[in-house]
């Protein structure tokens, strides 16, 4: 199973022919792309400040209010709001997840660790299903729902800062950079959103629905946000205009989250191909073919110059990218894999739809441990110092010890977490199907009896 190197960007010809074993009533239509912008509210940055001459006396007053100036802005230092106008509390999440699993190479890993047991902090009450996994930047909370809203929230509190109505359901995780909120829609729109007041700043329509995630690069000349679509392309967009810098054609949906790593884009789609694509150009730099069963539909985590995912031919793999070969697979006999995984310093975590959370070494796919649920895992885990946490189809939210597998804690929701956890300060954020929205944080310690 070797690359096939293509050159230049990858075009559809013809009409699309779904892979062998993928769903045939599954469709795309003609390419279209539009951007529909609407002016800021308010100026994307800050008025200037403007200068006042001064005139001779002044200069005994300023003396005078110098000092007690410098000791109130000493005195606020503490105090002052974040960049958002939110003024968080001790021990309120801050620390950022902007993006599905955590980072730009969807590696799944938390700083910090969390201390046992967590309870319910609060939970949020949306109008449809949360599929979508959220996201947390400068103490606000962002997440999709079924009811077609994206909904921005106190992470502390849980109260609803805004809401955003799509003309459809929201599966794809947000991504929050540089003020801004980027996610799909199955409304085959693309948003850009004001992340502190939820205003519309530009969209662009695709030709079909986008469930996976928007990740983003920085280069010399600005930033680039990059999604796929169901329409079977990888779009590079400009975060402040809209404007589409490339489009990458694949022969099947798209439907994880991009993974980006030095300067290059690697994705898997439903057309049962690792791409590996240069985010200057938008041309293919390498493709491995996986088999014709082989759907990609999760997304790959990215370390050391491999790739890690799993697909629908039963087998979780690594890949190095630079040796242009498979260096170990991991195989379940009857059970795909969906679930995006987590890398540790010497081991990775995914899930299976056979219902249990796998462990393997990550030099050689040596399987370490499982732990089984009662229903597939989707939900895709974070490592969390030694711990991992991950929701299962069964309702239930679980931490294990990432040494041995061992349970540490669960919480039954009671209806299937399909979501993927964001893990910040301590804190554990996930959606699921009853329509809530969850926050949980460590128990505090109750006083005893006689205030022993």
């Amino acid at each position: 199973m070797g690359f096939i190197i293509r050159g230049g960007v990858v075009t559809r010809s013809g009409s699309l022919r779904p892979s062998p074993g993928f769903p045939a009533f599954l469709r795309t239509r003609p390419s279209r792309s539009r951007i529909l912008r609407k002016a800021w509210a308010q100026p994307p940055f800050p008025p200037r400040l403007r200068t006042v001459p001064s005139t001779p006396g002044d200069q005994n007053s300023r003396m005078v209010w110098m000092p007690l100036l410098l000791l109130a802005l000493v005195s606020l230092v503490g105090t002052a709001p974040a960049a958002d106008g939110h003024a968080p509390e001790e021990g309120e999440p801050q620390g950022p997840w902007p993006i599905f699993r955590g980072d730009s190479a969807l590696t799944g890993r938390a700083a910090g660790s969390l201390a046992l047991p967590l309870e319910v902090a609060w939970s949020f009450q949306a109008q449809g299903a949360i599929t979508s996994s959220p996201t947390v930047s400068e103490g606000r909370l962002y997440f999709g729902s079924d009811d077609g809203k994206l909904y921005c929230l106190d992470a502390g509190s849980g109260a609803e800062v805004w809401a955003f109505q799509t003309q459809d359901i929201i599966e794809a995780p947000p991504l929050v950079l540089d003020g801004r909120v980027f996610v799909g829609s199955s409304d085959f729109f693309f948003y850009a959103l004001n992340a502190e007041t939820g205003e519309l700043v530009w969209k662009v329509e695709t030709d079909d629905k986008i469930l996976g995630g928007a990740n983003f690069t920085r280069m010399q000349d600005g930033a680039r946000v990059l999604v796929g679509s169901y329409d079977t392309y990888l779009y590079c967009f400009d975060p402040a205009t809209g404007e589409t810098l490339w489009k990458y054609g694949t022969e099947n949906y798209v439907n994880g989250t991009p993974a980006i790593l030095d300067g290059r884009v690697i994705f898997g789609g439903c057309d049962a191909v690792l791409h590996v694509v240069s985010a200057t150009t938008g041309r293919a730099v390498k493709t491995l073919e996986l088999g014709s069963e082989c759907h990609v539909a999760g997304s790959a985590a990215l370390a050391d110059g491999r790739a890690y995912f799993g697909h629908y031919g039963n087998q979780f793999v690594c890949v190095d990218l630079e040796k242009e070969k498979v260096v170990w697979s991991y195989d379940s006999p009857r059970h795909p894999f969906f679930s995006s995984p987590a890398i540790g310093t010497d081991r990775i975590v995914f899930g299976g739809r056979d219902k249990r959370l796998h462990c393997a070494r990550l030099a050689d796919g040596k399987p370490l441990w499982s732990f089984p649920t009662r229903r597939k895992i989707d939900s895709s885990p974070v490592i969390c110092g030694d711990s991992v946490v991950f929701g299962s189809g069964d309702g239930r939210l679980y931490v294990v010890g990432l040494e041995d597998g061992k349970e540490r804690w669960q919480y039954d929701i009671g209806k299937a977490i399909l979501s993927s956890p964001a893990v910040v300060d301590g804190w554990v954020f996930v959606g699921a199907n009853d329509k809530k929205l969850y926050a949980f944080a460590k128990k505090p310690r109750r006083p005893e009896k006689n205030g022993q």
